[in-house]
């Protein structure tokens, strides 16, 4: 059951990365909850998601997802990931700026039959926020 969770937490990054959202119903329900305070469409389960992966890809039509390890017990998948991409569209009123960035996060994931019903996402949004220049980097700084 464990390697079964952990490859619907993998495939969600597929997805994500190949913006074929159409797809995201094959490991996520209609109403799963989506614990991110970075999300700018709380409460809306699978439409939610479809909304912020193609907003994302939008932004960083390059995205590119590397899943450094996973940990699951019972119905709890833990993934450490960390993404790549060019910000060549606007993001949340941000305009394109070309830099580069790569954010790196931590999701838990609760699985039932199959699909992610529960989800906790932990990012490094300021390093997104800074890469994409909306944010300065403090002096001294490694970028």
């Amino acid at each position: 059951m464990s390697e079964d969770n952990k490859a619907v937490a993998r495939r969600f990054y597929e997805i994500f990365a190949e913006g074929n959202v159409d797809a995201l119903g094959e490991v996520m329900t209609e109403d799963a909850v989506v614990h991110d305070e970075q999300n700018p469409f709380p409460g809306e389960g699978l439409e939610g998601a479809k909304k912020l992966i193609t907003m994302y890809r939008e932004g960083f039509p390059d995205i590119a997802f590397d899943i450094e390890f996973q940990v699951a017990e019972g119905d709890l998948v833990a993934t450490r990931w960390s993404s790549s991409g060019t910000h060549k569209g606007a993001v949340m009123g941000i305009e394109p700026t070309g830099n580069r960035a790569a954010p790196t996060g931590i999701t838990i994931d609760r699985i039932e039959n199959g699909k992610v019903v529960e989800t906790w996402n932990n990012w490094d949004t300021l390093g997104l926020l800074q890469s994409m220049g909306a944010i300065p980097q403090p002096e001294g700084a490694q970028a």
